[in-house]
């Protein structure tokens, strides 16, 4: 499309019911009373000529620019400040008017540069617009006096350029950071004509700045203008997409001159962000275009030897050809694949479909196993559904937010902003977490309770507060009978009032004093309304689903779910985590969250895809390393997913990938897992994308090509030329047909098409034809499941813990300019504010070991060792240390370790015991305590470990029952090689297992079905 420009209507929309009947300029309009008569007019049809006024932001009636005359009253009120009322009667257009707008313009121009043809704004500039409109030709007052023409521009911000000479001191600019962002980085300083903006540092770069973008959309003039602008001129066509960060999914206009884009534009009418961004999003996408990017199919023999490139069609044969002799030699089973969060839904879809039915196995996961995988099986078993319950609007009527385990302002900044501006209107903020996170104490926000508990131990706090609202009577007793299942609410409300799991009993564990505990539980179940927001700090633990299940519990027994303003909302890492989720990436699950062992599901898939499918689990990505270590597993292909640098325990990852025949790596980079690979298929960014991401609300948002895929072909044709390589046919002429395949075999996505979004903007599943146009809010009535699930909680401490060789604890998390492991940020100006990861250490910790600011350290873990810089903070609290993971020279993953969460295998990356010390410092207290070796079964070793915890879990249901659930969970969720392997070792008595786990193991494959070893 042409360069589409949103119509600003002035000023923001007004809430009321009451409509009043106003008649502007003859024309009569009819708008919700409370309507501005800028906007009204607006409405009408009319654009009254504005300069301090826009539709995002407070009316602020400075410019004296937007004056009207109204039937009985006097003088010539400012249109953006006064409300319409019923029976108005308004002239926009009198001669009078038009002589004072041309006289306030006159000032205006008088001290403003007049080099309008030079300007890198001509043409998209509203001053120069606003000039035209009020008919302004000459200036009486000349240019001859005092003026900013001198004023030097700052030029420290690498995106954006700020240039006071051609500053009109409309406060636009202040107002967006204050208003929108929430940061409230710049003010206006001085008075009268010394008034300038100002950051409250030396410049742009030195200052609170977050560089979200905020004040560059809401300059009229060129003040603050892109670099990008500057550099390549005016955009001249749109295209409408959506970012590929982060979970928030903010919908931008790609803004191109030909098919190189100039700028991303915040897309006011995006469903989840609403015309605002972040750093990453609206200024780093250069990464599409950089040099490093692999545009042509490369093949290898052995990863030790140089990379050949060739034409896709050697490619996609040699690939083939190896993984079907692979197959020939060890099996149907021993190989896979692993998609991406990263990459469209239709992209991930045919991924898992080709490994269904050209592998003819479910060995399919995807990085979602590392972040959200507990999220699924928690709030599934509590709820129905896989997902979170709420859009992110319902925040603006929260009254109470507990935030737990999640750093919205660096992770999710667009959703930290909105969030912020609700709570600077009055909703108070719980926060649970070992740091303290800006949103603890940030300009004008204040946390009401930050409940700073030790890493590994959430399931305890949540007992603790669970606790204190079974015992004062704060469950909504209504809901519970109307909404939940009697029997598991009366367990678990016996569970929770148990004496020893009171906040006092609680506090030697969480390290929260029990007082804050009760305070902050009663504050939370007392609200009108009270929802939840949580992180990778709830998912990344050992109890991760049990985590989970847990804030479901809180949520159903005090009645916050089902209605905006309330409900239990996971913050997604990566643009398409959820999608990735829904499209049947897990091995056990096709797409729409439906097992692999329903016979009439996979009839549906059977019929549709033309193949008899494996009705058993596959591997999970860790499983799949164990198996590759120990020869079974022989080939996988990795979809746009480093996982050399962000899985867990790094070395061993890389003896994984090292142990395999065929590595076939899909991406835009030559990254960590590719100096394993053996074949390498240039994938696409965002910008070529055609498709669609789901982000952390259930939206579907259109990702639209600003330009042909630079590497010749879209990821998912690659795929069905591999898939028809191997043999079975699957063809598409487009990705929309893609998405008609998903709605034809996923009853939530029944509704979807490319016609539909196209029309609607975005949809949040389900869509169907109950909901034609999606479901903003979840289980409104009743729960997907029909009656709420509570689920009895005990925890169980990680087996990772401190002690005298390793006494302090890591836990990990991600920073604002950077994003997952590095791969797109690193490659654009964001290094400026953040080149390296470096170690968060309290200064007790420091001082007793004699680090200082900046000291070269050793980061070291009973697997692994790494070195970093440290950054003394009393953010984290003594005993804990933080870093971020985003370089691959940092390696932060080195240390971490092999245990997970119970249900899901997502790698415990929130607690590690680990030893710091200078670089230059001797470390003989550590030797030996270092170790990735192995017995001769790895993954024997996994799933003895694995089965002991889970065997944890359920000890509390006593033998028989406890027995029968995790042999339910094993065969719901192992794939049959690792049972086999567990009955195995059961019968064999070759490993340590628990009594209720050998119980188990015994149990889960009958007696005389072992399969061959």
């Amino acid at each position: 499309m042409t360069l589409l420009k949103e119509h600003d209507l002035g000023t923001s929309e007004s809430k009321s019911e009451t409509i009043v009947h106003v008649e502007i300029d003859g024309i009569d309009v009819s708008v919700p009373a409370g309507t501005s008569v800028m906007r009204a007019a607006a409405i009408g049809g009319v654009d009254v000529p504005k300069l301090c006024a826009t539709d995002r932001l407070k009316a602020f009636g400075s410019c004296r620019l937007c004056l009207v005359e109204i039937e009985g009253v006097r003088g010539t009120p400012a249109s953006c400040t006064t409300p319409v009322a019923d029976g108005m009667r308004i002239s926009t257009q009198t001669p009078r008017l038009e002589k004072l707008r041309r006289g306030v313009m006159e000032l205006y121009i008088s001290d403003h540069p007049l080099d309008c043809l030079t300007c890198a704004a001509n043409g998209d500039c509203e001053l120069q617009e606003m000039a035209g409109a009020v008919g302004l030709r000459d200036v009486r007052y000349g240019y001859a006096g005092d003026n900013h023409f001198d004023a030097p521009a700052d030029d420290s911000n690498p995106y954006f350029r700020f240039d006071p000479s051609k500053c009109i001191v409309c406060s636009r600019c202040v107002r967006a950071c204050d208003e929108i962002q929430g940061t409230f980085a710049l003010t206006i300083a001085g008075r009268g004509f010394g008034s300038t903006v100002a950051t409250g540092g030396r410049d742009f770069f030195d200052s609170e700045c977050v560089s979200c973008g905020a004040c560059v959309q809401a300059c009229p003039t060129a003040t603050l203008e892109e670099k990008s602008v500057i550099s390549l001129g005016v955009p001249r066509r749109t295209v409408i997409t959506t970012c590929a960060y982060c979970g928030v999914g903010c919908s931008f206009k790609a803004e191109l001159r030909g098919d190189q884009v100039v700028r991303m534009v915040p897309y006011k009418d995006g469903g989840a962000n609403e015309g605002h961004s972040c750093v990453k999003g609206r200024f780093a996408w250069g990464y599409a275009t950089h040099k490093d990017r692999v545009l042509h199919p490369m093949i290898r023999e052995a990863y030790t030897d140089p990379w050949r490139e060739v034409s896709w069609d050697e490619a996609i044969s040699y690939a083939a050809t190896r993984l079907k002799d692979i197959q020939s030699r060890h099996g149907v089973a021993s190989i896979g694949a692993i998609t991406s969060s990263r990459c469209t839904d239709e992209e991930v879809y045919t991924v898992q479909k080709m490994v269904r039915a050209a592998f003819g196995n479910n060995n399919t996961d995807t990085c979602a196993r590392v972040c959200h995988s507990p999220t699924g099986y928690g709030l599934s078993q509590a709820f129905g559904t896989s997902a979170g319950t709420q859009d992110f609007r319902s925040v603006d009527q929260a009254d109470v937010i507990l935030l737990i385990g999640a750093n919205p302002t660096d992770a999710h900044p667009v959703f930290a902003s909105r969030m912020k501006r609700r709570l600077r209107q009055g909703a108070k903020l719980i926060v649970a977490d070992p740091r303290r996170i800006d949103l603890v104490r940030t300009p004008h926000v204040d946390a009401a309770h930050h409940l700073q508990l030790h890493p590994g131990t959430n399931v305890a706090l949540m007992n603790a507060l669970a606790h204190v609202v079974v015992t004062e009577g704060l469950v909504d007793e209504s809901f519970v009978a109307e909404r939940c299942e009697a029997d598991s609410f009366a367990a678990w409300a016996e569970f929770a009032a148990r004496p020893e799991n009171s906040p006092e009993a609680l506090a030697s564990v969480t390290g929260v004093p029990a007082e804050d505990v009760r305070a902050a539980a009663r504050l939370y179940a007392t609200a009108p309304n009270a929802t939840i927001y949580y992180g990778l700090g709830v998912t990344e633990h050992s109890q991760g689903s049990t985590m989970v299940m847990a804030l479901a519990n809180l949520a159903m027994a005090t009645g916050n779910l089902g209605r905006e303003g309330v409900g239990v909302n996971p913050l997604r890492g990566q643009n398409n985590v959820q999608g990735s989720c829904d499209m049947g990436s897990f091995p056990h699950e096709f797409p729409g969250y439906r097992h692999v062992s329903d016979d009439s599901v996979r009839a549906i898939f059977e019929k549709e895809w033309g193949r008899t499918l494996d009705n058993e689990p596959g591997l999970r990505i860790p499983n799949m390393f164990d198996a590759a270590i120990d020869g079974h597993f022989k080939g996988l292909f990795v979809q746009g997913e480093d996982i050399a640098q962000s899985d867990p325990n790094s070395k061993h990852v890389a003896k994984a990938l090292s142990s395999l025949e065929l590595l076939i790596v899909q991406d835009l980079f030559i990254n960590q897992t590719a100096a394993y690979a053996h074949v390498f298929l240039p994938g696409t960014s965002f910008l070529e994308k055609d498709g669609t991401f789901i982000n952390a609300e259930r939206r579907i948002n259109r990702v639209r090509p600003v330009m042909q895929p630079r590497n010749g072909k879209h990821e998912w044709q690659a795929v069905c030329e591999l898939a028809n390589a191997m043999g079975y046919p699957m063809h598409y002429e487009n990705s929309s047909q893609i998405l008609d395949e998903i709605a034809r075999t996923t009853p939530a996505f029944s509704g979807v098409s490319f016609d539909l979004l196209d029309k609607v903007g975005s949809v949040q599943w389900p869509c169907n034809e109950k909901a034609p146009l999606g479901t903003p809010v979840m289980h409104v009535g009743s729960f997907v499941r029909g009656k709420g699930h509570f689920t009895e909680t005990p925890f169980v401490a990680t087996p990772e813990r401190a002690n005298r060789r390793f006494p302090l604890i890591l836990t990990t998390g991600r920073i604002l300019s950077q994003y997952n492991v590095g791969a797109q940020t690193r490659r654009t100006e964001n290094l400026r504010w953040h080149g390296e990861d470096v170690l968060d250490i309290h200064p007790f910790d420091a001082e007793e070991r004699g680090i200082a600011e900046g000291t070269l350290v050793s980061l070291a873990s009973r697997v692994g060792e790494t070195s970093l810089h440290a950054h003394i903070t009393d953010r984290v609290p003594q005993g804990v240390v933080y870093t971020t993971f985003h370089f691959p020279g940092d390696a932060a993953n080195l240390v971490t370790t092999e245990f997970s969460d119970w249900a899901t295998n997502c790698p415990e990356y929130k607690v590690t015991a680990v030893e710091v010390y200078p670089k230059s410092a001797k470390a003989a207290q550590l030797d030996g305590e270092q170790s990735v070796t192995h017995s001769g079964n790895v993954t024997g070793e996994s799933v003895v470990r694995m089965a002991n915890q889970i065997a944890d879990i359920f000890e509390y249901l006593g033998e028989q029952e406890g027995t029968a659930r995790i042999v339910n969970h094993l065969r719901r969720f192992w794939s049959p090689a690792m049972r086999d392997e567990l009955a195995r070792i059961a019968a064999g008595g070759e490993a340590a297992l628990s009594p209720l786990a050998l119980a188990a193991a015994k149990e889960v494959v009958p007696p005389g079905a072992l399969a061959p070893h």
